[in-house]
């Protein structure tokens, strides 16, 4: 997978860079960490620029992102329901709807980079619940700018060793993605267990 991905990004440069950020902010199953990775390596061995390269990727995914909020707000929660039956990924829509309900801008803000798999359905959810454009906006700009830096950077720290890199991000991503998910739980069970206290009080 990495040598095919190196072979894109070699091939085209920047527009494989703002390709696969956008598609994945839109469902689309497109390794866009590996690609940041390499494009941040080429940055680093001089066959691209750096700030391009971080540019790129940061306005595709603001883009990807708020064109899959305006989806969710045009077609509303039924358009939502209409995605879960046909992907099976009920779930996942679950976890992102609570994001959204239980923690509004901040849930969009964690979605774009600490639990990134979550992003594309919480960007969805977001417009079809009615979360405040702007809210949405600035938070998820400030996201992007933490996902898209730390992977660029990182492949142009480490660029010799993409590969170890790649494997530890993976790794890392699903190690933070498991604890967020853990920690909602925990705040989720505290408040109702708070609730339940107050009423017996």
């Amino acid at each position: 997978m990495s040598d095919a991905i190196f072979a894109l990004v070699a091939g085209y440069g920047l527009w494989v860079v703002a390709g696969s950020a956008f598609l994945s902010c839109l469902l689309v199953p497109v390794p866009t960490a590996l690609v940041m990775l390499a494009a941040g390596a080429f940055a680093a061995a001089g066959d691209l620029s750096l700030g391009q390269v971080f540019l790129a990727g940061w306005l595709a995914a603001l883009a990807g992102d708020n064109a899959g909020y305006q989806l969710g707000r045009w077609g509303g929660r039924p358009l939502v329901r209409q995605i879960a039956r046909r992907t099976g990924k009920r779930r996942l829509i679950a976890r992102g709807r609570l994001a959204v309900h239980r923690y509004g801008a901040l849930g969009v803000f964690f979605s774009t980079w600490l639990v990134a798999p979550l992003g594309p359905w919480v960007n969805l959810i977001s417009g079809a619940m009615g979360l405040s454009r702007w809210r949405f906006a600035v938070w998820d700009t400030l996201g992007e700018t933490i996902w898209v830096g730390a992977y660029v950077g990182l492949g142009y720290g480490f660029g010799t060793q993409i590969d170890a890199v790649s494997q530890v991000v993976s790794d890392w991503a699903g190690l933070l993605a498991a604890l967020a998910v853990a920690a909602g739980f925990s705040v989720a069970l505290a408040m109702k267990l708070r609730r339940k206290v107050r009423v017996r009080g």
